[in-house]
């Protein structure tokens, strides 16, 4: 059966300007970055762990009909589009402060919670992400 996940998805609308906040101010690495003709396959991953990827795709072809990417294209930019990400930290608070340093704006502060301490962010797109130290 299955050994591992090795590639999730999510829609952003500009390819470089995801390069500049997932890599400049993340300080994820890029994994990919292939033009296939029909499409730029470009992923991300945190370094040194190879083995799970982050797919930015723009909404388009050949995955999706112009008309229906137009419909993606709108529903990311107000947020609705239930893109998450969800990433490990060994230090919650350390690696906040270091991201607002950078300018990464923020849609909760660290929080304690029954399972760690957690934040919450929005990349340029509209996509959740939260960053969690767990507990134990």
């Amino acid at each position: 059966m299955f050994t591992g996940i090795t590639h999730s998805q999510i829609y952003v609308l500009d390819q470089d300007e995801a390069l500049d906040f997932y890599v400049g101010k993340l300080g994820l690495e890029v994994t990919a970055d292939v033009d296939l003709g029909f499409m730029r396959w470009l992923t991300v991953g945190v370094p040194g762990h190879p083995e799970r990827q982050v797919l930015l795709e723009k909404p388009g072809p050949p995955a999706l009909s112009e008309e229906t990417a137009e419909q993606v294209r709108a529903l990311l930019t107000k947020g609705a589009t239930g893109g998450h990400l969800i990433f490990s930290t060994d230090d919650c608070r350390k690696t906040y402060e270091t991201l607002r340093g950078r300018g990464v704006e923020f849609t909760q502060e660290p929080t304690e919670q029954p399972y760690g301490i957690d934040c919450g962010l929005r990349d340029p797109f509209g996509n959740s992400i939260r960053f969690t130290q767990p507990t134990g």
